[in-house]
């Protein structure tokens, strides 16, 4: 399917989405809106309008304005998506009943009570959403893997992916990540991909690469882009200040740390789409890799698990996913990867999907929560 018709698609079932959901609320607040039928209009017209604004000001107009812009426009794709669903919901019901119960009237009281309880439920959603995005935990695994390592019996990990720094994701939340991980006295770090969310200057003006610096580790901190690091203005740039902050970068590279385990770091499959390069087969990548030796994978998205347990590697992390970000979204990322979020055991092949640190989009997350991964990885005895 082309863009422009995707494109087209999607304005088409965004454009009735909003017009659904802004009639059944003019519905609900009939009494007080009804005098005032051009300003509500031209209001929800412009919340409709606003994600697409933000859009075009992060690129022309950056600053306290694109901030609001997002803001509002984030906020109201996330009422927007519940809204839809309640009404849908109650109008399914009505359908049903009337259907059953041919004789049945609903009352202009009753209809008002029903959107009032749909504004309601969705309003207390939205606010449970935004404090749970705001709740990291911290999600602990245990790991073994079957090989000898000389000197070395066992590593402790962190794995954070899509923190999405950018406008949800600011520095004072950077600094309370990075404090967290700390904490937890880790040998190493990986970071699975979209640590920046696509504005790579904003990264650097509130001093993001200085925070990630403060990072404390024995082995390092290592990672992959994401798609939306290449969704950014300059991937390029992204992968520079990554490297200032200490942290070493691997597109479609391995490094052998301290003579005991490999780390192999694959380039994101949106690369193609992007610049117009395909990423290298994994083969091709882990040519010269001693399996010998354990081999964890860095690999954003969670696709074609079968690759990494062919090449012969011991554990792969990955996120991307988000967990869906909100129920019921986790419907379609569980039908889409073959795991989407937590641990599995592929015939001894080890992988750890994270549902994410930050959020993209609506700063919401409803059915997940969330999370740094703390992994204690065990090596076979010597």
């Amino acid at each position: 399917m082309s863009f422009s018709l995707t494109l087209s698609l999607f304005l088409l079932v965004y454009t009735m989405a909003n017009y659904y959901v802004d009639l059944r609320l003019f519905q609900t607040a009939r009494g007080l809106l009804s005098s005032y039928p051009v300003v509500y209009w031209g209001v929800v017209v412009l919340l409709a309008l606003a994600p697409f604004a933000a859009r075009l000001s992060r690129a022309y107009s950056p600053g306290w304005l694109n901030d609001w812009l997002s803001i509002i426009g984030n906020y109201w794709l996330a009422a927007l998506y519940y809204l839809f669903l309640g009404w849908a919901l109650v109008d399914l019901l009505r359908l049903a009943a009337r259907l059953l119960l041919p004789a049945l009237e609903f009352s202009d009281r009753f209809t008002v009570g029903i959107g009032a309880g749909v504004l309601i439920a969705v309003g207390l959603l939205l606010v449970y959403g935004a404090w749970n995005a705001h709740n990291p935990r911290v999600r602990h695994y245990d790991v073994t893997i079957n090989k000898r390592v000389a000197g070395l019996h066992s590593l402790r990990a962190v794995m954070v992916s899509d923190i999405h720094l950018g406008p949800n994701v600011d520095s004072k939340r950077l600094e309370g990540l990075v404090g967290r991980i700390n904490r937890l006295k880790p040998d190493i770090i990986f970071l699975a991909g979209d640590t920046i969310d696509e504005d790579v200057n904003r990264f650097a003006e509130q001093k993001m690469p200085e925070l990630l610096a403060k990072l404390e580790t024995r082995y390092g901190v290592y990672a992959v882009l994401g798609n939306h690091e290449y969704l950014g203005d300059d991937w390029q740039l992204a992968v520079t200040y990554l490297q200032q902050a200490g942290v070493q970068v691997l597109r479609d590279q391995y490094t052998l740390v301290n003579n005991q385990f490999y780390i192999v770091g694959r380039d994101d499959r949106s690369a193609l789409r992007m610049t117009g390069y395909d990423r290298m087969p994994l083969a091709e990548v882990m040519q010269g890799v001693d399996r010998a030796l354990p081999v964890i994978l860095l690999d954003h998205q969670p696709y074609n698990l079968e690759q990494g347990q062919q090449c012969g590697a011991d554990l792969q992390l990955s996120g991307h996913t988000h967990h869906g970000q909100f129920f019921p979204n986790n419907l379609l990322t569980e039908r889409i990867y073959e795991t989407d979020w937590g641990y599995l055991d592929k015939d001894g092949y080890q992988i750890i999907v994270s549902c994410g640190y930050g959020t993209w989009g609506p700063p919401i997350r409803i059915g997940n929560y969330p999370e740094i991964v703390e992994i204690a990885i065990t090596f076979a005895d010597n």
